[in-house]
């Protein structure tokens, strides 16, 4: 039984090389230039992706002359198509970079990368030499299923089923403006922000109700533009667009630095935290378990 499972898993597993040349094929929409992706010519990559086809048993491209147009089939297949050739080539990547295998894949917030984890990160690679970190950007959050990634670094409540989470700070506020700014719109009390035009950032939609309500006021409902990073909120507040909300590790630097000034009560709490989590299946690699380690010593 375990054998006839065995074969007829493998009838719908197809080759390496049949699945990269559907996926420069689709991609391209074009054999011609699949073939100078893959190295093959033409005739090779129009085999394979028939090939593909009668393994399916399923046509997957409407064929124009040279062309391959895709079908809808085609477009769903390719999406999880694409998906593990990424997680095959992420793998493949850890290993190179560490044959040991002491690598480290981390999704991370942007701004919360370049301002909070990367100037610590030396920190943690100098005490831990055998290791390797790779870090990208995510907003949103991250499908542990679908991407080869060890650990994330998010911003919200602590995630569902199937993973781990360890609190690394809550959020804390502080409302922010120019020299400039602040000069031509002097600000006493948290009632006169009301007029003012109020950056937001889309993944905080209550902060700006924390943050009044924290300084003793009602909420208000001042205009301002809508971002979705921190990075690009800064840099509005410092042309002197409007009055920017920023995580307290974020403002501090800014302060310090002179391109901003606070306003009124530093600091506030506010809903939400910063998270690192991780799936179970992940629990117990070295790499990830020192760098758990690492930050709750932080």
């Amino acid at each position: 039984m375990q054998k006839w499972n065995d074969m007829r898993r493998r009838r719908f597993l197809p080759s390496l090389k049949t699945l990269t040349a559907f996926d420069a094929v689709l991609r391209h929409r074009s054999v011609t230039h699949a073939a100078e992706e893959l190295n093959l010519t033409q005739s090779s990559v129009s085999r394979l992706v028939f090939s593909l086809e009668e393994q399916l048993g399923k046509e997957l491209f409407t064929r124009e002359r040279r062309r391959l147009i895709p079908n809808a089939v085609a477009l769903a297949y390719h999406k999880d198509v694409a998906r593990v050739l990424d997680i095959l080539e992420r793998a493949s990547m850890a290993v190179v970079a560490n044959p040991h295998g002491g690598t480290l894949s981390l999704a991370v917030l942007p701004t919360f990368a370049t301002r909070w984890l990367g100037p610590r990160l030396g920190e943690f690679l100098a005490a831990h030499p055998g290791i390797s970190v790779n870090l990208s950007t995510r907003i949103g959050r991250v499908d542990f299923a679908g991407e080869a990634f060890d650990a994330a670094i998010y911003f919200g409540s602590p995630e569902g089923a199937g993973t781990r989470c360890l609190k690394l700070l809550d959020e804390r506020m502080t409302a922010c403006v120019s020299p400039e700014f602040a000069a031509r719109h002097p600000l006493v009390r948290a009632e006169d922000l009301g007029r003012l035009p109020l950056l937001k950032l889309e993944s905080r939609p209550h902060a700006w109700a924390d943050w009044f309500m924290a300084q003793g006021a009602a909420p208000q409902e001042g205009e301002g533009m809508l971002m979705d990073q921190f990075s690009m909120m800064i840099q509005a507040a410092i042309s002197g667009l409007g009055v920017a909300l920023l995580p307290d590790y974020l403002a501090r630097a800014e302060i310090e630095s002179g391109r901003l000034e606070a306003v009124l009560k530093p600091a506030v709490p506010v809903r939400g935290a910063y998270w690192l989590t991780w799936p179970e299946s992940r629990n117990e690699t070295p790499p990830l378990t020192a760098f758990r380690a690492w930050l709750s010593s932080l």
